[in-house]
């Protein structure tokens, strides 16, 4: 599979802006809310040939080592208030199912959590220290998805907290994405502009959702009038994939959602051979760019990562795997169309101690 696709008209195509602000408001009031760094790579700037480098550090989020309890954290409170007292459900590959174990335990439910077969022992206790019931499914990511929702269907007292969505199932993919802009607001207080690249690694989809509708919104003030008199949306946002389990790099070279089979991946939060429904339609229009990383790629960016003194597990450093992919080759870096000062935001999503 080419492992490439590029949208160059995606700039020029704005999303409605619907972000409200009541989540971040809401993770304001956690304990422990802080901003995660944003961490300046001089180094790697002069690697890869740009004015910036910036490292969204989310190794240490909330008391967890990843960014999803952002968006659990939302969709569990809301879920709740709809729902109160219903013991949630979800499925995981990690960081999601702990992250919702965690909220309930903190908001006085129970939750069971539903994990593929192939998941490390260590990773499944720790969402067992959160309180959480594990459950193992002979099957991958999307069969465990499948396998949750049809738990949670069977008692009314369930309620499934998911972070893809599919027909029928879109309000609370929707919270998620919602909380993760709070990612996103903190990223545009830091560095004084607008990024002019944003790389985010890539399972179902959501959290690149969330960053295509913040730099695509409509009423941003980060748009430009263009000589033609349209807006153009300078950041551009660039997709990573494992290239065994790049369901949206196929998808948007098919120009319909393409489910692809999955495989071993160091990258275990990324193995997910669907795209979320709510999250294609806006990565279609959205989505600058998207590329497939290999394991090795993305296990010696997390080295060098380190060596710089940023904790990024293998799924967190797949932003720098992708960069370097893209821009290492002249013509993909043509079609990026980045200002010779460009500032480049990397979305390092977990910590080396995540899995």
């Amino acid at each position: 599979m080419t492992s490439w696709y590029s949208n160059p008209a995606a700039r020029h195509r704005s999303m409605p802006n619907e972000a409200s602000g009541a989540a971040r408001e809401f993770h304001r009031t956690l304990p422990g809310y802080q901003p995660t760094p944003l961490v300046d790579l001089p180094a790697m700037a002069a690697e890869l040939g740009v004015g910036r480098v910036l490292v969204k550090d989310e190794s240490s989020r909330l008391g967890l080592p990843a960014f999803k309890i952002l968006g659990a954290s939302w969709a569990c409170r809301q879920t709740l208030e709809h729902h109160p007292g219903a013991r949630l459900v979800t499925a995981t590959d990690g960081n999601h199912g702990r992250a919702v174990a965690r909220t309930a335990r903190e908001l006085g439910t129970a939750a069971t959590v539903f994990v593929p077969d192939v998941m490390l022992e260590s990773t499944a206790a720790r969402v067992v220290d959160e309180g959480a019931q594990v459950v193992r499914v002979d099957g991958d990511y999307d069969v465990t998805v499948r396998a949750a929702a049809a738990h949670a269907d069977a008692d009314p007292g369930r309620e499934l907290v998911q972070d893809t969505a599919w027909d029928g199932y879109e309000q609370v993919p929707q919270w998620i994405v919602e909380g993760y802009r709070t990612l996103l607001a903190e990223v545009d207080e830091a560095p004084g502009r607008k990024p002019d690249l944003v790389a985010v690694p890539v399972g179902v989809g959501s959290l690149a959702q969330a960053v295509v509708e913040h730099y695509r919104s409509g009423e941003a003030p980060h748009a430009v009038t263009s000589p033609a008199g349209s807006d153009v949306y300078p950041t551009r946002v660039l997709s990573v994939e494992p290239d065994t389990a790049a369901g949206l790099l196929a998808s948007l070279r098919a120009g319909t959602p393409v489910p692809v089979p999955t495989a071993s991946t160091v990258m275990a939060g990324l193995n997910c051979g669907t795209v979320s429904s709510l999250a294609w339609p806006v990565l279609q229009r959205g989505c600058d760019a998207a590329v497939a990383v290999t394991d090795e790629a993305a296990l010696a960016a997390s080295r060098d990562l380190e060596t710089l003194g940023v904790s990024s597990g293998p799924c967190g450093a797949a932003t720098l795997a992708g960069v370097r992919a893209a821009l290492a080759d002249p013509g993909r870096r043509t079609d990026l169309d980045l200002p010779q000062d460009a500032v480049v935001v990397l979305l390092s999503t977990e910590g080396l101690d995540s899995a």
